[in-house]
C-alpha cells in the first residue's frame, strides 16, 4: 500500500453519526491524522458506542445525541468552534443550516450528501421539481450568497459519488483527449488542424468543459456493479444493503434525476424541467429505482442500473457546460446506473410489493460477506473513441485488508472522505465547494490507496451492444435512430 503523508491537525473534530460509513472511516482517522484524539468527538442518536470502540480507546469521545432544528446552534457549539472540522455522516440534518453555522463560527465542513431536515414531507402533493437534489442545489447557492468567497471551506456531497466519480471525470476526459492526440490510428478519422490546436489548448489548460464538446463526449454514465454476497440469506421482511438502508431508500424513491446533454433530441416521457437556475438537470414523475437504463462496467460487462438520483449528475454537467452569449452550446447527460448487490435489489422489490414500506428490520453486510467486488465508475460515451471507463474495482478480500470488518462499499465513500479532509484542511478558505471544485489529483493520492484496482480503458460498448427484445417484431419501434447516444436509447 502507498504510504499517505500523515495529516498534522491541531483542532478539534466532531464527527456526526456512527453509521457504517463513520465506522470505516474512524480507523482511517486514527492512521492517517497526526492528532490528540481526546480533541475528537464521534455523536448519534442511537447507541452505537461499541461501534466506535476503537476511536474512544485512543482518546476520543462518543456522545449520544442528535442535532435537531431547535438545538443546532447551541449544541454545535459545544464541540467545535473556529479551526475545527465538522464531518457530517449522519441524515436529514440541512445543509444549508448546518454550514451557514460552520461559516459564522470559522468551522471546516465536510459530508457526503445535500440533506433536508424532513425529506419526506408532503410527497404526494409535492411537485416532482420540488423533491430533487437541483432544487436542494438552488437553495444552498441561494443561501451561500451571504458568504464569503473565501470563508471556512465548506465541501459537500463528498463520498464515493458523488464524490469520487467528479475526480474520475475529470481524469477519463484528460485521458480520452490524451489518446485522441497522440494515438490518431485509433480514431475514425484524422483530426482537423483546427480542432487539433484547441484540443491541446484545453489539455494544457485543464479546460475540462471544453475537452468534454472538443473530445464530443455526449453522455455521462457513474456505472456501478455490486457483487458482494453474503452467506447469511436476506429474510423476509429485512432490507439487506453494503451502505446506509436509510439513504437508499430516501434517495431511491426520488424522482430520478439527471444532467440533460444539449445532444438530445426530445424529452422522455414522465419529464419535468426547472425554470430557474443553470437549467442544466431534468427530472422524471416516477422514482430513480424504477427508472432503468443499460451501462457498462470493465469486469461486470452489461449491466441494467437504476437512474437513482445523486449530486454528481447536476455538479459534473454544470461544471462542464459551456456557454455562449448566456446558451448551453455543449453540455453532456449525467446519470448514475446503479445495480446494487443482489440482497438489496432483493430488498427493494419487497419493499415496493408493500407500497414502499421500508422494512424495520435493517442489516449492513460486513463479515458475512463471502465474495465480491463493487466496481464503481465513470463511464464516457459518444466521443470519437466510442467509450471510456475510469473507476474503482474494489474486492472485498482487499478491503478487509486494508480495514478490517469493512466492506468495498463503505470504504470507498471513507477513502473519499479522508481525501476531502485533507484537501480541506491544507485549503482552508475556499468557501462553499463540491467535488469539482476540488483538485482532483490531491484528493485521489491519499484515497486511491484504499480503492482497488482503479483502471482507465476504453471500450467498445454502446447502448445496443447487450439489446435484446424477443417480440421487437411485434411491438412499436423503441429508440432514437437520429441520435445513437440519446436517452431513450438506454431505457430499459
Amino acid at each position: 500500500m502507498t504510504t499517505i503523508p500523515k495529516l498534522a491537525f491541531s483542532g478539534r473534530i466532531l464527527l456526526l453519526g456512527s453509521g457504517s460509513v463513520s465506522q470505516c472511516l474512524q480507523p482511517l482517522l486514527l492512521r492517517h491524522v497526526d492528532m490528540d484524539f481526546t480533541r475528537l468527538t464521534v455523536m448519534d442518536f442511537e447507541d452505537l458506542a461499541h461501534t466506535a470502540a476503537e476511536i474512544t480507546a485512543a482518546g476520543a469521545t462518543y456522545v449520544r445525541d442528535r442535532i435537531t432544528p431547535e438545538n443546532i446552534e447551541t449544541k454545535l457549539a459545544e464541540y467545535v468552534g473556529d479551526g475545527d472540522v465538522l464531518i457530517n455522516l449522519a441524515w436529514n440534518i440541512d445543509t444549508g443550516v448546518i454550514i451557514d453555522w460552520c461559516q459564522r463560527h470559522g468551522t471546516l465542513y465536510v459530508d457526503t450528501s445535500v440533506e433536508e431536515w424532513d425529506p419526506y414531507a408532503d410527497q404526494l402533493n409535492a411537485t416532482p421539481q420540488s423533491r430533487t437534489l437541483y432544487a436542494r442545489h438552488m437553495k444552498l447557492r441561494e443561501r451561500a450568497k451571504g458568504w464569503k468567497a473565501d470563508g471556512p471551506t465548506a465541501i459537500v456531497e463528498h463520498g464515493a459519488n458523488p464524490g469520487l466519480v467528479s475526480h474520475w471525470a475529470k481524469i477519463a476526459l484528460l485521458d480520452i483527449a490524451t489518446a485522441m492526440l497522440k494515438e490518431p490510428e485509433r480514431l475514425p478519422k484524422p483530426l482537423d488542424a483546427d480542432r487539433k490546436v484547441k484540443l491541446e489548448e484545453a489539455l494544457a489548460n485543464r479546460d475540462f468543459a471544453a475537452l468534454g464538446m472538443l473530445t464530443g463526449t455526449k453522455v455521462i454514465h457513474i456505472s456501478e456493479r455490486d457483487t458482494q454476497v453474503s452467506d447469511k440469506p436476506k429474510q423476509v421482511g429485512e432490507f439487506v444493503n453494503t451502505w446506509s438502508v436509510e439513504g437508499f431508500y430516501e434517495e431511491g424513491i426520488a424522482p430520478a434525476e439527471m444532467g440533460w446533454g444539449t445532444h438530445e433530441p426530445t424529452l422522455p416521457a414522465n419529464a419535468y424541467t426547472h425554470e430557474t437556475g443553470p437549467q442544466n438537470q431534468i427530472c422524471l414523475a416516477q422514482t430513480g429505482i424504477t427508472t432503468k437504463v443499460r451501462s457498462w462496467v470493465p469486469l461486470g460487462g452489461p449491466i441494467i442500473g437504476m437512474v437513482v438520483r445523486h449530486g454528481e449528475a447536476f455538479t459534473i454537467s454544470d461544471h462542464l457546460t459551456v456557454w455562449e452569449d448566456g446558451k448551453a452550446v455543449y453540455r453532456p447527460t449525467v446519470h448514475y446506473a446503479y445495480q446494487p448487490s443482489d440482497a438489496a435489489l432483493n430488498s427493494l422489490h419487497e419493499c415496493q410489493m408493500t407500497g414502499y414500506t421500508l422494512q424495520t428490520n435493517q442489516r449492513i453486510m460486513n463479515d458475512e460477506i463471502i465474495s465480491g467486488i463493487d466496481e464503481l465508475g465513470v463511464l464516457l460515451l459518444g466521443h470519437e473513441l466510442n467509450g471510456w471507463w475510469v473507476g474503482s474495482q474494489l474486492g472485498i478480500d482487499e478491503s478487509r485488508a486494508l480495514v478490517p470488518h469493512q466492506n468495498a462499499t463503505t470504504l470507498q465513500v471513507a477513502a473519499s472522505v479522508l481525501g476531502a479532509v485533507y484537501w480541506m484542511v491544507n485549503n482552508p478558505n475556499r468557501g462553499l465547494c463540491v467535488p469539482d471544485d476540488l483538485d482532483p489529483e490531491a484528493v485521489l493520492d491519499v484515497a486511491n490507496p484504499y480503492l482497488g484496482p482503479v483502471p482507465s480503458v476504453h471500450t467498445d460498448w454502446t447502448p445496443r451492444s447487450s439489446y435484446y427484445e424477443p417480440f421487437a417484431n411485434f411491438r412499436p419501434k423503441t429508440g432514437d435512430d437520429s441520435e445513437p447516444w440519446a436517452f431513450e436509447n438506454f431505457l430499459v
